[in-house]
């Protein structure tokens, strides 16, 4: 029997200003476990809307979302799954400017069980992950851009997602550090088989994907399988 995809998109589509801009028009798509998929588009394409809606940042307008093939529909229900099953990185990195490195991690764990002792370890496990170990106790302003999409990325694996959303991970990036991010990023996927859909502009980063997805003015207008590549851009 095949099992269910892990996350589906079911003619969903997304409006703004009371329907006279449209963002999303009839999406249809799965992801499956452990998948790389890279979805590409111009500006204004609706990649970030798409990224947003995948997550419960944003609310379709219509259309069905399904995770494990249950419905999702309600605010709860996508605030639970942000907490346990799907991990965000944003191309701005969205810290905290009051808290450190360590507290930015740690604030993707409010509201579960886990005990300070326990989220403390977990927190010293992620920053050590992502190569930030002795930066834990430094506020954003004190971190490189590359140190601070790396705090970003270990708060996004905290609670070890099944789903790792990166919405133009590299866009702030000099060269450099935008290789270093993606081979983290893969390094991880790979390594804890957790499905990556990943937003970008470049076809070279694209590239490092098993799947791609195309969009022109909010509609998925193709999809590409190939080999994925493993070697750093």
């Amino acid at each position: 029997m095949t099992s269910k995809p892990l996350l589906q998109l079911e003619h969903v589509g997304h409006v703004f200003d009371d329907g006279r801009i449209v963002a999303l028009r009839d999406v249809n798509l799965d992801f499956g476990k452990a998948e790389s998929v890279a979805i590409l588009g111009a500006s204004g394409s609706g990649k970030t809307t798409l990224i947003l809606v995948m997550c419960g940042i944003r609310i379709p307008t219509s259309g069905v979302l399904r995770w494990k093939g249950e419905h999702v529909s309600t605010l709860r229900q996508w605030t639970d799954l942000r907490r346990s099953e799907i991990g965000i990185v944003f191309q701005d990195f969205n810290l905290f400017s009051t808290l450190t490195a360590a507290e930015n991690v740690e604030v993707a764990m409010f509201g579960s069980s886990a005990s300070s002792a326990e989220r403390k370890r977990r927190v010293e496990e992620a920053l050590d992950t992502v190569g930030l170990a002795n930066r834990a106790t430094h506020l954003p302003q004190e971190l490189s851009g590359g140190e601070r999409q790396r705090v970003a990325i270990a708060r996004s694996i905290i609670n070890n997602p099944k789903l790792i959303l990166a919405d133009e991970p590299t866009g702030n990036l000099d060269s450099k550090n935008a290789s270093a991010i993606l081979d983290l990023l893969f390094d991880l996927q790979r390594a804890r088989g957790s499905t990556l859909v990943m937003v970008s502009h470049a076809p070279d980063q694209a590239r490092r994907c098993a799947r791609h997805i195309n969009m022109k003015d909010g509609q998925v207008v193709d999809q590409t399988s190939m080999p994925a590549r493993e070697e750093a851009l």
